[in-house]
Parts: structure tokens; sequence; C-alpha cells
């Protein structure tokens, strides 16, 4: 079932603590703007109401209207059913059109806005579905380090999804007191090699340094999506941002220097004095949900000189005049960027064959469905005509 399969945990803050309370809040504040606004204005109904996705369970999920109050919302049978796939179903920072509910009554999500931006990532496992880490954001914020957690390969599956989104990549090289300055700044040159539209900091959520530039980031009704592997300091560094402790933070594991999750479920929290963001669970597989034009951006270097291979079918492995390769003979393309290149190209080319062949089998079992029902049909037509005595016509 679509829908049960989203994280249980619904607590916006530690039991005990009560719920996030705004006040002199405009539907701008939460991210409302004219893309929004014309088409909720072309919804059929007039009673009904926008509100902003922060959070969802199994059950029900927690939405911002626009005046800073928290509801619980309902999904509607017909919003459901309407979703081909799990991505089309409501996530965290949609804008949704609800029915408020009267007393008892439960308030109902009737429609999910179009979405202006939309970061996620292929499913873990085996799985071809779509997973929505946040809708409508404007930056997405990878947290790492300069140390353990440093892997431009990884980082280059961030940034190839984020240029899919159309959000603005944005890299915290965090924990920086833990490690020489040297090591950091080879860091952040390393990735702003990777993607030169980054835009790469280094900093300390422990020692509160490099958190104005962050700042600097959010504006007004900005939504900022932070991910990042466990333990790299992502509740910390939200917890600076907010100013208080509302999310547990973890020590790292002695033994593996890998940090246990603090962060449990994704929820998007409005800032005391400006934007929004979301924070996630730390994320431990990075699968890609793209297509092969994205990847060609992202790794526009490697396209620039697949241009000046002899054949324009070149496969970039043995094949005689590859330009690539002889790059890499000369020291002009990294190794393991093209093998990086080669990695994605290769998971998106099976993803595209897998989703075929889902369809495919999907297209069977609707005509193999659609055969029984006909039989059935004309085996119930014939009881019903021998129960009263009547001899079926032959064809």
């Amino acid at each position: 079932m679509r829908h049960a399969e989203i994280s249980p945990n619904i607590f916006l803050f530690p039991q005990g603590l009560s719920r996030l309370t705004l006040s002199a809040v405009t539907l701008e504040d939460l991210g409302w703007n004219e893309f929004f606004a014309s088409a909720f204005s072309r919804l059929p109904e007039k009673d009904w109401v926008p509100a902003r996705l922060i959070r969802e369970s199994p059950i029900n999920y927690g939405a911002f209207l626009g005046d800073g109050e928290e509801i619980d919302v309902v999904l509607s049978g017909k919003v459901w059913h309407d979703a081909v796939s799990d991505a089309e179903l409501p996530a965290v920072g949609d804008w949704v059109a609800v029915k408020l509910g009267g007393e008892n009554e439960d308030h109902v999500i009737r429609a999910r806005l179009p979405r202006q931006s939309c970061f996620s990532r292929k499913m873990p496992g085996k799985s071809t579905e779509e997973q929505v880490i946040g809708a409508n954001i404007d930056i997405v914020a990878v947290v790492t380090d300069a140390g353990e957690d440093f892997n431009p390969r990884r980082m280059e599956r961030y940034f190839t999804l984020i240029q899919r989104s159309g959000a603005k990549p944005v890299v915290l090289l965090n924990k920086s007191d833990l490690y020489p300055k040297a090591q950091s700044k080879e860091a952040a040159s390393v990735l702003q090699a990777l993607c030169p539209d980054a835009s790469i900091h280094i900093t300390s959520a422990l020692h509160n340094t490099g958190l104005k530039v962050l700042l600097s980031h959010l504006k007004r009704g900005t939504t900022m999506c932070i991910v990042g592997s466990s333990g790299v300091g992502k509740s910390t560094l939200v917890n600076q941002l907010y100013g208080e402790e509302w999310q547990w933070t973890d020590e790292v594991n002695e033994v593996t220097g890998k940090g246990r999750h603090t962060t449990t479920a994704r929820e998007l929290v409005p800032l005391p004095k400006q934007g929004l963001i979301i924070d996630n669970p730390g994320m431990r597989e990075i699968q890609m949900w793209t297509n092969e034009q994205t990847l060609r951006e992202s790794f526009s270097d490697v396209e620039q000189i697949a241009l000046q291979c002899r054949f324009h079918d070149c496969r970039h492995q043995n094949d005689q005049g590859c330009a690539i390769r002889q790059a890499v003979q000369e020291g002009s393309l990294d190794a393991e960027r093209l093998d990086s290149y080669l990695r994605l190209d290769e998971e998106i080319e099976k993803l595209r064959r897998r989703q075929k062949k889902r369809q495919i089998n999907t297209e069977r079992r609707a005509k193999r469905d659609h055969r029984v029902k006909a039989r059935n049909l004309n085996d119930r037509i014939q009881l019903e005509a021998d129960e009263i005595g009547l001899i079926r016509p032959e064809e």
C-alpha cells in the first residue's frame, strides 16, 4: 500500500514539548507565490483553503495554514486514487487545497497544487519508484565534512539530482574544527570543480562558524532542504539555525566513525526570522532518478571531450578513437570522474529498462484482467439465461 510505507515517526518535537506556534505569518512567509496562487485560483471549489505540508505519517499529514495555525489533515480518496505513483502523492513541502472540517470532522486534502520544483531520488533497493525528498525546494544544502564522510563520487550524485530538481546547490563542509584548514580548503576546491554553480562553505556547527553565510541564502519564503549522511552535524546545525534544542543530537560511534540518526522523520520547519528548512534523516543511498540530459549537463566536461570521439556512438570503453580515454591517459580528465560518469550512465539506463519492463508487464496484466472480466460477464449472462430457461442463440 503506497501511503502506508511512509515513516511512522510523526513527531515534530520530542515528546512532552508543544507544537510549533507561528505568529504574524502570511502565506508568503511559508513560500506562497504567484505560481501557486495561479494554480489555486483555477480550482473549482471556493471554500477550499491553501496549506503547506510540514510532515507526513501513514495516517495523516501536518500542515500550516496561511495564518500560521498548524493542523492535521487527511488525504481524500480521490487524490489517492488519482495518483499514478507514490511520487504524485502529496509530500513534505507541497502546497495543497484543504477543505476544513467542522467540529469532530477531519480537515481533508482535496487537491495537490503543481510543484515548482521537486528534489527526489530512486527509492532504495530494487524498486523502480521515485521517492520525493522535498517539494517546492529553492535550495538543497548538502552537509558533509572533509574527513571520513568526504566522497566526491557521492557528491556527483547529489549534484546531478539537484540539477534535475531545479534547486540551487549549496554544500556545507562541516566539522571544520576537526580537520586542518588546508584539508577543508582542498575538499572545497574539489567540490567546486565538480559543480562550478554550487556555493561551497566551510563551517563548524559546534563552534557556530560560517552559519551567517548559510543564513544569507535564506530569505523570506525561501525553502532549503538539508541532506547528508548520518552523523555529519545536520541536527546540530538545525538547532543553531532555529536557536533551540528541538532535535536530538547523538554522538558518533568511536569504532565506525558514523553517527546515529537523530532526525527520524522528514519535516519542514519555519525559522524564527527568515526562510524554511526541510530536515531529513541521514541518507545512506543516493540512487539516481534522472535522465541522460541531466547527466550530460552535470558532466559537461566529460561531454565536451566526448564530442571529439571518432564515432558518435562511442561507448568510451576500448573503442578506437575514443577522445575520453585519451584524455584520461594524458591526465586532462580524472579517471575516477570518468568511472563515475559511466556508472551513473549505466545506472540510469538500467532504471529505464526496468521501468519499460514494468510498464509492459502492467499492460499485459491489464489486458489479461480485461479478458477475465469479459469472460466472467459472458458466464454470468449465460447462467442467468439458463436459470430463466432461455437458450443462448448460436453465433
